[in-house]
């Protein structure tokens, strides 16, 4: 019996195929993004009006409604009278910013006035005069 040893065949084609996947995901990666059709995005886990889970909080997203438009501008007022603050920053007060969002809500209460049923017009009054008292309370303390 001949002593016969295997013969070492080395394949190349991978690493020209490498080298080329590498060049392809380079070009790739320079080039810009591909343009969207300028619509919304639809996250499937939230469906298209948007009701659903917030995938980054983890919690559910309150269905729209008046109240939830009137409780938003409120939290947007108490954020810029530094009643709210981002976790991990000092609150922050903007009294400028603060009128205008208690203004937003002067508005919404003259343009929807006489088509709020009773529960949705003591709601926007308590809300408007708890903003307003703290705007008060804010100010002097910075105008003092």
């Amino acid at each position: 019996m001949a002593d016969e040893t295997p013969s070492l065949q080395i394949d190349t084609d991978w690493k020209k195929q490498a080298q080329e996947e590498k060049r392809k995901l380079a070009e790739q990666q320079k080039s810009p993004p591909p343009p969207t059709t300028g619509g919304p995005t639809v996250s499937p886990s939230r469906g298209a009006a948007g009701e659903g889970r917030d995938p980054r909080a983890g919690r559910e997203i309150p269905p729209a409604s008046f109240a939830t438009l009137v409780q938003g501008i409120v939290t947007q007022a108490l954020f810029s009278l530094g009643d709210i603050a981002m976790r991990g920053s000092q609150p922050a007060v903007d009294l400028d910013l603060a009128k205008h969002h208690i203004d937003t809500l002067s508005i919404i209460e003259q343009k929807t006035a006489g088509n709020l049923s009773a529960d949705e017009k003591r709601m926007l009054d308590s809300a408007l005069y708890e903003v307003r008292m703290r705007y008060v309370n804010v100010a002097t303390q910075y105008i003092s």
